[in-house]
Order: C-alpha cells, then sequence, then structure tokens
C-alpha cells in the first residue's frame, strides 16, 4: 500500500466570488442527486461501505484461506528459484492432514532464520515415522525414499544429503512433522532443528504464480516408505 501524498490544498473562494443567483427565476440550491433519487452523500456511503467490505474480504481470504509469499533462498533449488512467488493454501489442512511430500511454509523454530521470516521446506516424514541419514541417502521407515526433486550437481547428478549435526535419526512425535529443503546442501531444516510442530505451519504452497513462464500448481512428491 503506497503513502498518501502531500498536495496543495485550494483555497476557498471569497463570497464575492460566486456568481448571483436570479431570484427572479424563483432558482433554489439543491444537494446534487445521482440517478433513481440518490445523493451524493448516499453514494459516497456505499463507496466507503464497499471498500471496507473488500478488506474484510482480503484479510480474511490472506488470513485464512491462502496467502502469497515470496521465495528468498537457495533452499529449495531447483524446485524454486529466489524471487519467485507463491500462493499458500491456509484451509484445506483442516479436512486434509499434512502428508509427505508436501511444500509448506512454515515459522521456524525459535533461533533459526533471519528477521521473523518464514521457511519454505518439504515434509519428509509425518507423526510416526523415523527419519534416518545413510550414506547419503534418506531413509523413512527404515526404507530409502526417491527423491528425484532434490538439487542436482553440474554433472546432474543429485547432491547426497548429510547431517547438519551429530544428529542422524529422528522419530517424529504426534502432532509434528519432519521437513527438509530440497536443496540439502544450503537448507537449514530439520536436520538442524528435528521435527516442527503442525501448529508451527502457515500452509501448503499451493502454486507459483509469478514468473508467468513458470506458472502452475506445486505437485506432492509421492512415495510410501
Amino acid at each position: 500500500m503506497t503513502a498518501p501524498t502531500d498536495g496543495d490544498t485550494p483555497a476557498a473562494p471569497e463570497p464575492g466570488d460566486a456568481p448571483p443567483l436570479d431570484d427572479a427565476a424563483n432558482d433554489e440550491v439543491v444537494p446534487a442527486r445521482a440517478k433513481g433519487g440518490r445523493s451524493a452523500t448516499g453514494w459516497a456511503i456505499e463507496i466507503v461501505e464497499t471498500l471496507a467490505l473488500t478488506l474484510v474480504i482480503f484479510f480474511v481470504i490472506q488470513n485464512f484461506v491462502a496467502q502469497p509469499f515470496q521465495v528468498q533462498g537457495p533452499s529449495m533449488e531447483s524446485t524454486f528459484l529466489d524471487g519467485q512467488y507463491v500462493l499458500v493454501d491456509r484451509l484445506s489442512h483442516a479436512w486434509s492432514p499434512y502428508t509427505r511430500g508436501q511444500v509448506i511454509v512454515f515459522h521456524p523454530p525459535e533461533g533459526f532464520g533471519e528477521g521473523g521470516y518464514p521457511f519454505i521446506k518439504r515434509i519428509i516424514a509425518v507423526a510416526g515415522d523415523t527419519v534416518a541419514i545413510v550414506d547419503g541417502k534418506v531413509l523413512v521407515n527404515g526404507t530409502a525414499i526417491d527423491e528425484p526433486y532434490t538439487f542436482r550437481d553440474d554433472t546432474g547428478a543429485n547432491e547426497p544429503t548429510e547431517p547438519l549435526t551429530e544428529t542422524t535419526t529422528w522419530s517424529v512425535p504426534v502432532g509434528d512433522v519432519f521437513v527438509m529443503g530440497d536443496h540439502r546442501q544450503a537448507s537449514e531444516d530439520g536436520r538442524a532443528f528435528g521435527p516442527i510442530p503442525e501448529t508451527s505451519i502457515i500452509g501448503r504452497v499451493l502454486l507459483r504464480y509469478w514468473p508467468p513462464s513458470a506458472f502452475g500448481l506445486i505437485p506432492t512428491a509421492t512415495y510410501a516408505p
């Protein structure tokens, strides 16, 4: 929203500047009315009401239905590139639980991230799952998962997944999910802070809408470990 600009206030006309009224013609000065007999004041009130309703609808949609975000940083390359814009679905989780393979936006645990900005990562495991990193592979419940979405190096090979701390195994408790960035070597994720509560999730990434050349729905990666 742009700030209002300053402008010169027109001076009020002097009393003597107003044109004389023709009393002989019995003219009257009345408030201007639009078609249908509605006064200018009535139109102004209707415009204000419409603007207020529009703002309320916008607030409800952005906070409870869908919200736009700009991707900043390389942690989700090459699925998302720095500067791209995505639309986040904030509503469907009420009847459709978060699942493995979905890309989500969430508030990171305290002490992670800068400026209080949300993170964008992919759900690797859900409540009841066990995650392990073994020889550059991600295992969920003991089975290595296929991750074609991870970042590829100059040779076209998917980069390996390495631990970020001494911890290499995590159990996901009820009400939590485990997330990682698609660009594992440029991502601060569950390998650093462990599972995150679903209450910290803002929503699921529904589509990328900017730039237009990259417009499209974001599919959920499928694997069944």
